[in-house]
């Protein structure tokens, strides 16, 4: 069985001083192929470093809805020049996050639709952050209209209506180890309504650790966990839902296939 976690952050401090121990504790726990995602310039710069480094990876840059405050036209053209980097294969993550709402709620907005137009001039697909924002997020992306690119909602949160309306703009949803929660029933149910063919599965590791292993720090071989949880609340088995995720991200990322 093997497992492509479509979304961690191996470039967090957390992990940084020791990837090739954490790649190697995911393999033993069939994570084979990952997506380092970046959130701002020097985080941007290390999920590059670490996809030429290291083969099973492949990075994706944006600016988080926390860091907008800080995007500047000198910010962009950053970004813009690290797209062009041909281990990147996707634009995030970026997105709208009320919850933390550490930078102001219209410069998030206005960033986040920039954002989109940049990935539509390169032509890469885009990872979404959303958090307490569902309205605004959902606006905006079909008002600039994702269809000829792709992306994905990272770690899904949302309720059956919810997933309908993003699967409708053409997104793909990707879970995380929320999935796992026992009171997430709402997460349960658009996992059990999600199409196979548009599901991806994530850590969003150091966050969201998945059972059996909440309230300790997560790393990206526990997608497996997440794997194990859909694959319960499907009805199916964990290699099931192991091929098709894998698949997917990998068509998604456009990475050659094995």
């Amino acid at each position: 069985m093997q497992i492509y976690d479509s979304h961690t952050h191996l470039n967090s401090e957390e992990f940084i001083t020791d990837v090739p121990r954490y790649l190697k504790r995911a393999a033993d726990l069939g994570v084979t192929k990952m997506t380092i995602v970046g959130s701002n310039t020097a985080l941007n710069t290390s999920a590059i470093d670490l996809a030429h480094k290291y083969p099973e990876l492949v990075a994706a840059v944006g600016w988080h809805p926390e860091d907008s405050k800080d995007y500047t036209p000198e910010k962009e053209a950053e970004l813009e020049a690290q797209l062009a980097d041909d281990q990147v294969r996707a634009l995030g993550e970026i997105g709208l996050d009320y919850h933390w709402d550490s930078s102001p709620q219209d410069t998030q907005r206005k960033v986040f639709a920039r954002q989109i137009a940049i990935a539509k001039e390169v032509h890469k697909p885009i990872v979404v952050h959303n958090r307490d924002a569902f309205e605004d997020t959902y606006r905006i992306i079909k008002d600039a209209g994702i269809q000829d690119i792709g992306g994905v909602m990272h770690s899904f949160n949302g309720d059956p209506e919810w997933l309908k309306k993003f699967l409708d703009l053409g997104m793909h949803i990707s879970y995380s180890g929320v999935a796992s929660f026992k009171n997430a029933h709402e997460v349960h149910d658009s996992v059990r309504a999600t199409p196979l063919d548009w599901m991806m599965v994530e850590t969003d590791a150091p966050y969201l650790t998945p059972e059996p292993y909440r309230g300790k720090q997560n790393e990206p071989g526990f997608t497996r966990y997440t794997v194990e949880a859909i694959a319960k609340e499907r009805e199916t088995t964990p290699a099931a839902i192991a091929e098709a995720t894998y698949q997917n991200a990998e068509e998604f990322y456009h990475i050659e296939k094995d």
